[in-house]
């Protein structure tokens, strides 16, 4: 396990040694994670959130996103992507031939870190083996980090966005392709063809077809 001040994070490989857990429980499977991260208290973010935001979407999903933490929006309703950069996120999603249902959606951190500052180590260490655990059971096909810091906890590397985007990574038994994070995206709408770019990876990945240009 990595120290807690440690300034780059540890990749924990994903053991998938045993059976995948059949479809038709892994909804279960991801309640018992829920359920074991209870009220949580485990970290510094635990006195200042309203709400964990555990997860949503298809416990099927083949597509995975997973991003930073939750916002203002995420924090008061209790789900991942639902402020501005959830509904851009949408529009992604619908671009790419699917709907926000048919793909699961998670963060690094469950909790809102303050003045939705990036996370600290101590957190992101703590809370991301339940992110890890999400993923043993929904075993997607492809897996989309949004922005940096879902790059760095994935891949256990800190390294510049620009060095990871524009191809296929490998992580958890699974591809991974990195993009920005929406947010981003709403503050410089000019690299949306860049992100449109990543997403087409994906969707080969997929055997999705083109189907338009995100808005």
């Amino acid at each position: 396990m990595p120290k807690a001040a440690s300034p780059i994070p540890q990749l924990v490989p994903l053991v998938t040694e045993s059976a995948p857990i059949a479809p038709e429980l892994r909804a279960g499977a991801l309640q018992a994670i829920r359920d074991e991260i209870g009220d949580c208290r485990r970290c510094p973010l635990a006195p200042t959130r309203n709400k964990l935001v555990f997860g949503d979407g298809d416990p099927n999903a083949r597509l995975m996103f997973v991003g930073e933490g939750p916002g203002a929006d995420e924090d008061a309703q209790g789900l991942p992507f639902v402020g501005r950069g959830g509904q851009l996120l949408n529009n992604m999603i619908v671009a790419m031939g699917l709907k926000r249902e048919e793909v699961y959606i998670a963060n690094i951190v469950k909790c809102r870190p303050p003045k939705n500052r990036v996370p600290e180590p101590i957190e992101a260490n703590t809370c991301k083996r339940f992110l890890f655990q999400q993923i043993e059971v929904i075993r997607p096909e492809v897996i989309v980090a949004l922005g940096s810091t879902a790059a760095t906890y994935l891949l256990g590397a800190k390294t510049s966005l620009s060095s990871l985007r524009g191809r296929l990574h490998h992580a958890f038994n699974t591809k991974l392709i990195v993009t920005y994070h929406p947010a981003f995206l709403l503050r410089d709408p000019t690299q949306k063809k860049e992100a449109w770019k990543d997403l087409q990876l994906a969707m080969a990945e997929l055997g999705l077809q083109t189907k338009r240009t995100p808005s």
